[in-house]
């Protein structure tokens, strides 16, 4: 069994029915089993389904309506608890899979590790494969506490696999000094605090490139999103993070595939931080996929 069947009922607003015929697919990635402070984000995707109930199916920002877009939505990932090696194997098989099959893969964490098979499986498909990284943290740390499979490494994997000039972070606000150092010495490309106005200027550069866009919910301040495992004070807001969007959306950029991480309801009774969520989810949809 592959998808969790506890959960085969809930499922993001106007699915269709098939993965066969859509184009997209959204799957869960409920994994938690590294973080460093507060877990929960294993719980995110199913309430992300959640609180897409109450969305409007149309993008006033777009001009688009979700019925235009044929997605299926697959559920969650059956992932072994506390088995993180096993885990980012079984993402990393389903995603071939997708690949092959040529679907857009929209994914929903769990924790930020969870985008590195992600991203390991689409490297296979694009080796001219760029990444647009847009988080509070740099998770650039090559281990942590001796744990080289870490929500804080998954950047640093990705710099080393498909070379750190092809990686751009927006957002970042916290993270080890050794982290900025490797960002400025390495090549990558980091842009500190601010998103929009750093991701405007360098969209021009990736025209025509595939582009993968992996999205931590914490890269908004913790008064638009505090139900993440790693709040950090003075975030972004959620309009900005919407422009950011729907910036690439209207890019010549190639984008093969997404994600959205790190939602963690327990730590937000009032659900803003998944009414976020679901609304960036469907932006997503409504402008990455054709």
């Amino acid at each position: 069994m592959r998808f969790d069947e506890a959960y085969s009922g809930k499922v993001f607003i106007m699915s269709r029915a098939s993965e066969e015929e859509a184009d997209a697919v959204i799957y869960g990635m409920p994994m938690d089993w590294t973080v460093s402070f507060r877990p929960g984000s294993r719980f995110g995707p199913n309430r992300i389904r959640e609180a897409s109930i109450g969305l409007e199916e149309y993008s006033p920002y777009l001009d688009r309506h979700l019925e235009e877009v044929s997605y299926h939505d697959a559920g969650d990932l059956l992932l072994p608890f506390g088995n993180a090696a096993r885990s980012l194997d079984i993402i990393e098989d389903y995603m071939d899979e997708l690949m092959e099959k040529g679907k857009f893969p929209l994914g929903m964490g769990g924790e930020h590790l969870v985008s590195w098979p992600v991203i390991q499986s689409v490297y296979k498909k694009y080796p001219a494969l760029a990444v647009i990284h847009i988080d509070a943290h740099a998770d650039l740390r090559e281990e942590y506490e001796g744990e080289v499979l870490s929500h804080s490494t998954p950047i640093r994997k990705t710099c080393e696999l498909i070379g750190a000039e092809n990686v751009y972070s927006f957002g970042i606000r916290s993270g080890m000094r050794e982290e900025f150092q490797y960002a400025a010495e390495s090549g990558m490309h980091l842009y500190k605090f601010d998103v929009l106005e750093p991701l405007q200027k360098v969209l021009p550069e990736l025209g025509g490139r595939p582009v993968y866009v992996t999205i931590d919910i914490d890269v908004l301040d913790p008064a638009a999103a505090p139900g993440t495992g790693t709040a950090e004070a003075g975030g972004i807001t959620s309009k900005e993070l919407l422009a950011a969007i729907h910036a690439m959306a209207g890019s010549e950029m190639n984008i093969v595939g997404a994600d959205l991480v790190e939602v963690a309801p327990a730590y937000d009774h009032s659900e803003k931080t998944q009414i976020a969520a679901s609304k960036l989810m469907r932006e997503m949809l409504l402008g990455f996929v054709q």
